[in-house]
């Protein structure tokens, strides 16, 4: 495991059993920078909100708002967060509700150091991987090609599909500008790409953007304009 990166993160977990979520809660706070804890879903969304967590380990069956309801909001809002479900159910439907939610890991209690220590491992892998994939538009937007949002102040912008296919073909080519063509094979393999459509497309993901991030080389092609700190 990454430890010297897991002493940087920020762990929330949320238990409504005092005794599970104390022991539990004392063993992380060896290993991870702040630990955060809720009783309850709703708590804990709160807790989310405010503090921002690295990675969220939860239990399911709780009262006020359940884990899987919680998970649910928060992966709505949020699709960088690790989460890790920890659960005495083992039935199928669990299971499958669960699968649709992006989690690290779908743990079956009793839950052991060694479960707990590999989960916490992939999440921090999870992590790093997330970290390469994400560039700077300016100094508080950015774009991130894992969890395909572009982040401004905080505040995640939704992209339609062809945006995210755009904005993709940006980053992980921004070192050079992209050929129409290659616009148009990627964007438009079958149909075929006329000017309004690359221009509607480009107009409308400008809004999104700080201005200057996206430059049309002329007779060329676009290429994505990187904030240098």
């Amino acid at each position: 495991m990454q430890k010297k990166l897991l002493k940087d993160l920020r762990i929330l977990y949320v238990e409504d059993e005092e005794d599970v979520r104390r022991n539990a809660v004392e063993y992380l706070n060896r290993i991870a920078k702040e630990v955060l804890e809720a009783k309850d879903g709703k708590e804990a969304i709160a807790i989310w909100r405010d503090k921002k967590p690295d990675i969220i380990i939860t239990d399911i069956n709780m009262p006020k708002l359940n884990g899987l309801d919680m998970t649910r909001y928060i992966r709505s809002k949020d699709q960088d967060v690790q989460i890790i479900i920890a659960t005495a159910y083992t039935d199928t439907d669990y299971l499958m509700n669960a699968v649709e939610l992006n989690l690290v890991k779908y743990l079956v209690k009793p839950i052991t150091k060694e479960k707990l220590l590999d989960a916490l491992s992939q999440s921090v892998e999870k992590i790093r991987d997330i970290s390469k994939f994400s560039l700077a538009l300016s100094e508080s937007c950015s774009y991130n090609a894992y969890s395909q949002f572009i982040e401004c102040d905080d505040e995640q912008i939704k992209l339609t599909k062809n945006e995210i296919l755009f904005m993709d073909l940006l980053a992980h080519h921004h070192n050079r500008t992209l050929t129409y063509q290659e616009i148009e094979d990627a964007i438009w393999p079958y149909e075929g790409m006329s000017q309004d459509a690359i221009r509607s497309l480009v107009r409308g993901l400008r809004k999104k953007v700080p201005e200057g991030t996206i430059k049309n080389i002329s007779g060329v092609g676009y290429k994505l304009n990187i904030h240098e700190a």
